[in-house]
């Protein structure tokens, strides 16, 4: 499959380069597919953002003594069914041949005990391959169970190579693992400090997913037991209605068991539905925020953590039930309508026609996407060119995103919606200033634009404006 990558510009706050427009990610999957039906879940959802993302590898590692490579084979070849399908919508899905030659597996031996000389495995060998290859762009590597093949792959590097082409190796990753599922993740991290990793540490035993940010996608009622969400779009009824009846791919998508799909942000990170930045987790995206530093010992974790990771930060958010809510798990289902309609629509473009279907509109700014301003200065917002590809009206939501800036502007608990005048139209604006309680500062504002159509189901895009106050 030809790799298309986006041209890239490039522009610099406080001497951090910041891409605004979006690559391509490669991506390689670490799944323990097998166990718990949310990992088919995961991957079913995950094909049909494959024209997205470029897949480089799919591997089944340990789950309970085994490894169940042919659970992914079975997802692709009913893929394979609707992929031309897929193509009429959007155009770029791989086909199903490509994918099958991504499938791959582990050793069925889980943690740091599949880790060290003749651990050696498919997977682990395909993943030091796709590092390797001549390309440039990053490697995702999402961890949906155990890592313990990521640790192999950098056990075996570490011991065959050089310091400086180790270190070339590591620099070429990024991780985003759904907790610590088995020892090797806090080994990684530990012997492999400058890793590109996300993470909320803690193994399950002493609670650890109550508290992670992953649960946020549909863990209300089990792990979670957190409060604000509309959980109606996440139980087995919606995902019945929505997913489950449409077509091959619907009924390769199983019934779930303590939560919906808890492995899916680690992917919905990397969409790029103009809200999302991979290089910048604390910008916020469906697949969550995370901030870094190093957190303090809990006692889920296997290890303390020594050095700053990628991992837990709480956004304030007013939810269904009317009231506040400022956790983790809200950087994910904040976002929780927008994401299970694009996936319903996208599980509608497996069985219908073009006209049949809805498209996500088509945001485009008609102001700059970084703007320098001063304490005073009005910014104007404009996206007046937006368009529907359905040609169907559109709903539009300026808001400002404070916890991904630097610089807060007020108090959300008000309500007001940021002194944004015209939040709500195709052109708005906003006055820079101070308060008694904000004395004046640098740093940089995040305005959000959300644009929402009104086909079935409605479909969201977003565009990302960082205002940088200087004095």
């Amino acid at each position: 499959m030809s790799k298309i990558i986006q041209s890239l510009i490039f522009f610099t706050i406080f001497g951090v380069n910041i891409l605004l427009a979006q690559e391509k990610p490669r991506l390689f999957v670490l799944t323990d597919i097998g166990g718990d039906p949310d990992d088919q879940m995961s991957m079913v959802r995950l094909m049909t953002y494959a024209n997205q993302i470029d897949i480089e590898g799919l591997v089944a590692t340990e789950v309970k003594d085994e490894v169940n490579p042919e659970r992914i084979q079975q997802i692709v070849e009913n893929y394979a069914k609707v992929r031309d399908n897929l193509e009429l919508h959007e155009t770029g899905y791989p086909e199903a041949e490509y994918l099958e030659d991504c499938i791959s597996k582990g050793i069925p031996i889980g943690g740091m005990d599949g880790v060290g000389e003749g651990k050696d495995s498919p997977g682990s060998e395909l993943l030091i391959k796709t590092v390797d290859n001549k390309d440039s762009r990053p490697l995702w590597v999402n961890v949906w169970g155990g890592p313990s093949v990521l640790a192999q792959a950098l056990w075996k590097v570490r011991n065959t190579r050089s310091k400086q082409d180790l270190d070339k190796f590591v620099a070429k990753l990024r991780v985003y693992a759904i907790s610590d599922q088995d020892n090797s993740g806090p080994w990684i991290r530990k012997e492999f400090p400058e890793l590109f990793y996300i993470v909320t540490p803690g193994a399950n035993a002493g609670g650890g997913f109550h508290h992670s940010t992953w649960i946020g996608i549909g863990g209300d009622k089990f792990h979670g037991r957190f409060g604000g969400a509309d959980f109606e779009l996440v139980t087995n009824e919606w995902l019945e209605r929505n997913i489950r009846k449409k077509g091959p791919l619907g009924k390769m998508y199983p019934h779930w068991e303590y939560m919906m799909e808890g492995d899916t942000p680690s992917f919905l990170y990397l969409i790029n539905n103009g809200l999302n930045n991979p290089e910048h987790p604390n910008w916020g995206s469906w697949g969550g925020r995370y901030e870094l530093y190093t957190p303090k010992t809990e006692k889920w974790f296997y290890q303390p953590e020594t050095h700053p990771i990628w991992t837990n930060a709480d956004d304030e958010v007013l939810g269904k039930d009317g009231e506040w809510h400022e956790t983790n798990q809200a950087t994910v289902w904040r976002w929780r309508e927008a994401y299970q309609n694009d996936f319903a629509a996208r599980m509608d473009w497996t069985i219908l026609p073009y006209e049949k279907a809805n498209h996500p509109p088509v945001v485009k700014l008609d102001t700059p996407s970084y703007v320098k301003a001063k304490k005073g200065n009005r910014i104007e917002l404009s996206a007046i060119s937006t368009t529907d590809p359905d040609g169907d009206p559109l709903s539009y939501e300026w808001f400002c995103y404070e916890e991904a800036g630097t610089r807060a502007m007020s108090n959300s608990r008000t309500g007001i919606k940021h002194d944004i005048v015209g939040f709500d139209q195709p052109k708005a604006w906003l006055k820079i200033k101070t308060s008694r309680v904000m004395p004046p500062g640098t740093g940089t504002i995040h305005i959000i634009l959300a644009v929402t159509d009104h086909g079935t189901p409605r479909l969201t895009r977003y565009k990302r404006i960082i205002i940088d106050v200087v004095e």
